[in-house]
């Protein structure tokens, strides 16, 4: 067979602080043969989010780091050019867990064929994929939003945020998003069809949030922390549901260095005084509602009811760069590198 030539992303250091290129290192090399149970993919799509910062850190967490000199590691779409797997064919389009690289060998028993009838191949990787599940299940497993209730959600024009918000309207409650900046905030209102959203970039943003809640927060799906957590702490009703996803203002920061008073004391007070619930999360613990999920969310599409946007970028060359932005908050969607046609 044709010999391809598989470009990569390694890991070349450990960031301190916000991730630099020079954390990152490009390499080339012959792609193997696959072996039985084997498929050889060529990566079409990869996923870039911000779980992956987390991995090029050696702290204790949920899961291993990446290794020095390992391939940066990502959710993908790919293509079989060839398998030696009975239960796919060269052409199948998969997803798979490949990481930042053009080609890869997998392992036939750890991939899902994509049906690209149903809606385009990317976005296995987004509004159906594990962005749209983290908030299908955080949502509507720890969040429980009840029909009139207001839910409220950071980083609305993202991937988790955005579906988080329609699929709280889906419910029948009121849909409140945080976003930055007036194109998005714009982007969350007009085509997302949220019932308010507050830009967190705003001088009077707690104020302006205040008003878009004037029956309080019922639910709060956080995955960004800081500043914007400050503002909606206070509004939470009594009996609030907090899912807990993510902390992205705090991925490039380490706990002892945060800034400010301690504000742990009053947090513990209200949870105890407001009956709150806080709950951690990652959404394999909920792998039992994903085929419910795969069943709910085309039809949802379908009908216009889940909307979703995806910034591409073109060329895995580009994913670092891609990549620290999208800790800056500068993608606009579902952020994928497009790696080949």
């Amino acid at each position: 067979m044709t010999q391809f030539q598989n470009h990569q992303i390694r890991l070349a250091s450990r960031p301190t602080g916000a991730p630099t290129p020079d954390n990152f290192r490009i390499e080339t090399a012959a792609v193997g043969e696959p072996e039985s149970g084997e498929v050889l993919l060529q990566i079409l799509y990869l996923s870039l989010d911000p779980y992956m910062r987390g991995r090029m850190s050696d702290a204790k967490s949920y899961a291993k780091p990446v290794e020095i000199g390992a391939v940066m590691e990502g959710g993908t779409v790919g293509r079989v050019i060839q398998s030696k797997h009975d239960k796919f064919k060269e052409g199948d389009i998969v997803l798979s867990h490949s990481g930042w690289q053009s080609h890869a060998i997998a392992k036939g028993d750890t991939l899902r064929k994509i049906d690209p009838s149903i809606a385009p191949v990317s976005t296995a990787l987004g509004v159906l994929g594990m962005p749209g599940f983290t908030a299908y299940a955080g949502l509507l497993t720890i969040g429980k939003p009840k029909a009139g209730e207001t839910v409220v959600v950071a980083a609305a024009s993202g991937a988790v945020g955005s579906a988080v918000g329609q699929i709280a309207r889906i419910k029948g409650a009121r849909a409140v998003g945080i976003a930055g900046g007036a194109d998005k905030c714009a982007f969350v209102k007009d085509e997302l069809g949220f019932d308010a959203v507050v830009d967190h970039r705003a001088p009077d943003f707690a104020e302006a949030l205040a008003k878009a809640c004037p029956d309080g927060i019922d639910v709060y799906f956080e995955n960004v922390g800081g500043e914007v957590f400050k503002a909606v702490f206070p509004l939470l009703n009594s009996f609030a549901r907090i899912p807990v996803c993510g902390l992205i203002a705090q991925y490039n920061q380490k706990l002892e260095e945060a800034p400010g008073p301690d504000r742990l004391p009053m947090a513990m007070r209200d949870i105890l005084t407001k009956s709150l619930t806080v709950r951690g999360f990652i959404q394999h613990e909920f792998v039992d509602q994903f085929p419910q999920f795969q069943k709910e969310a085309p039809g949802w599409i379908k009908d216009g009811k889940l909307r979703y946007r995806e910034d591409v970028v073109d060329g895995l060359e580009n994913a670092p760069e891609a990549f620290i932005g999208l800790l800056r908050g500068k993608n606009f969607g579902k952020l994928l590198v497009r790696v080949s046609e």
